[in-house]
């Protein structure tokens, strides 16, 4: 967030475990309220586009909503969920369709310290490089994790370089996602963190040379549609094959 201090928003980054805590039982009645948002996940999953019975990991997995996106994109997979916030974990694994899952609480910034040592067949993180403190230093990190020839799918927002993306991006955050936020989970900070954190986030050129510097090859992305058109986007990568 450019405007109101790099800093600042590096230092927001620290309590988004903690306000996720939060909002943990009132997330997924808001994202059901998102149109596309599950349909989106799904594709993002099917775009890892590894076989059935894959090793996946599912980064900054949450309540599990990306989770069953594997989980139904890769019916026979072993799928191992990280995420910081300990309520988020605590939710997903009441879900009776993510019975199997392995659960880790971690930093998604370094999954094998937790415990998700790989190596993977793919590597699903939805909504969750943007919030790493060092997204260079990640990507390295995950590169690591796959197999060779493994893939890398980053479901995630990015607006800048198009005025017309950011325009709708203020329209939406402003108008709907931080004042339904905070009546449906009782918390608004989380939301406004989320606004001014996409904001300040790399355009798709950038993002796509952050992953080909930390190793990355066929690096390409692949829109959604919707509102979330040019706002939501699917970032594809793999490791080299070694």
């Amino acid at each position: 967030m450019a405007p109101e201090g790099t800093s600042m928003l590096q230092e927001a980054k620290r309590h988004v475990p903690r306000e996720f805590d939060r909002v943990a039982r009132g997330y997924d009645a808001l994202s059901a309220m998102n149109p596309g948002y599950a349909k989106h996940l799904g594709w993002s999953a099917a775009r890892l586009d590894v076989a059935d019975d894959a090793d996946l990991v599912d980064l900054c997995c949450g309540t599990g909503l990306s989770t069953l996106a594997l989980k139904r994109a890769y019916p026979n997979a072993t799928i191992t969920g990280l995420d910081a916030s300990q309520g988020m974990l605590e939710y997903a694994a009441t879900k009776e369709e993510l019975t199997g899952v392995r659960w880790i609480h971690g930093d998604a910034m370094d999954p094998a310290a937790a415990g998700a040592v790989g190596p993977y067949d793919g590597i699903l993180m939805a909504y969750g490089i943007r919030n790493v403190p060092d997204p260079d230093l990640c990507l390295r990190r995950l590169r690591q994790l796959l197999r060779p020839g493994g893939s890398l799918c980053l479901h995630e927002y990015s607006v800048a370089g198009s005025p017309w993306s950011r325009c709708v991006w203020q329209l939406v955050t402003l108008g709907v996602v931080i004042p339904l936020g905070t009546i449906v989970t009782g918390s608004s900070q989380i939301f406004r963190y989320l606004r001014r954190s996409v904001m300040a986030f790399d355009s798709v050129p950038q993002l796509e040379e952050r992953l080909r510097r930390a190793g990355f090859v066929d690096v390409r992305t692949a829109a959604m549609d919707g509102w979330q058109r040019g706002v939501v986007h699917t970032f594809c990568a793999r490791r080299p094959r070694e």
